[in-house]
């Protein structure tokens, strides 16, 4: 077995010659890059991602990270497309054919049906003398000095040029797009990430109940509708008004304070200022306001008026934190 060291140097080699293949692919970056982003963002159609072996795999990334960024995009295996998958590219699609030789005998057979139908093709190669580059309107250079594989024949570091091409594209042509956090969140509307971009404090208070209580409620009613509501507090209101609220701690402190507590009321319990933010404010905004006050509990409110309360164990469950 290889020692500690060795393993080691092994992982930083490996990680050293693939930031050094992407840092190489910045001379890469020139008009063609420019005249593809621009093509694709006034195509009608969609961008088509194809590729065979390690660099189809590839292909379904950089499709997954276009549909995520505003780009439509779809795979299509290059071994597929010569069995019927051809069928799924429209008229105004743009193709791009990924291949570190790009002269693999699929390639070979798909490029030219690819030109025969009129598409634009990109060809995202490693070998600018290869039938692909050939074939190619526009070229993407992803070539490589080595692979990180020790015998120079596993894709390593030619698949992750590949994979960080792919990236320079997607984030090129979100900001030519002019994609923000809002049409993010529009496509990513499950999971954590989603609900930071439009989970709003009011979606949060409305699964929870709503305590209130009158100001002049005994410490006996407080400690009950606190308990019943499982929120660790409970709103002072009157009317409509909301003026202040009273906390499982302020009880806490209270008792420590007091042995008599038949004169008690809730309005003496009750801090008149408490913490609020209106039923619109993100929720990882509110996350925000709890973690800069130090508090456990948050307001919501509606035009001013009480809208409900949201508890940090909320944003816990949600997975804003």
């Amino acid at each position: 077995m290889k020692s500690k060291k060795s393993i080691i140097e092994d992982a930083v080699s490996t990680l050293q010659l693939e930031a050094q293949a992407i840092l190489g692919l910045i001379e890469n970056i020139n008009d063609d890059f420019v005249k593809i982003i621009d093509l694709i963002i006034a195509s009608e159609g969609r961008v088509i991602v194809t590729g065979i072996g390690k660099s189809a795999i590839i292909a379904q990334k950089i499709v997954a990270t276009f549909n995520s960024t505003g780009t439509p995009a779809i795979f299509m295996h290059a071994a597929d497309a010569v069995h019927g998958d051809l069928g799924m590219i429209q008229k105004n699609d743009v193709v791009i054919c990924i291949s570190k030789s790009g002269n693999t005998p699929e390639i070979k057979v798909l490029t030219p049906l690819l030109k025969q139908a009129g598409n634009v093709m990109i060809g995202m190669v490693g070998q600018s003398n290869s039938d692909l580059a050939l074939q190619a309107d526009f070229i993407l250079n992803t070539s490589v000095t080595k692979e990180a594989c020790p015998h120079n024949l596993a894709p390593t570091t030619s698949t992750t040029a590949q994979l960080a091409m792919g990236d320079a594209l997607a984030i090129a042509l979100l900001n030519a797009r002019n994609f923000n956090e809002e049409d993010f969140a529009r496509y990513h509307p499950g999971g954590a990430l989603g609900k930071k971009l439009y989970l709003k404090a009011g979606d949060i208070a409305l699964k929870n109940e709503k305590p209130s209580i009158h100001p002049s409620a005994s410490v006996k009613d407080v400690i009950i509708e606190i308990s019943q509501n499982r929120l660790g507090a409970v709103v002072v209101i009157e009317g409509n008004v909301i003026l202040g609220i009273i906390t499982d701690g302020d009880i806490r402190r209270m008792l420590e304070k007091h042995s008599n507590l038949a004169d008690i009321k809730a309005s003496d319990l009750m801090n008149p200022n408490p913490k609020k933010v209106d039923r619109e404010v993100l929720a990882m905004n509110a996350l925000d306001m709890i973690k800069d006050n130090n508090i456990t509990q948050l307001l919501v409110t509606d035009n001013g008026t009480y809208f409900g309360m949201i508890h940090f164990h909320d944003l816990l469950q949600e997975g804003i934190i």
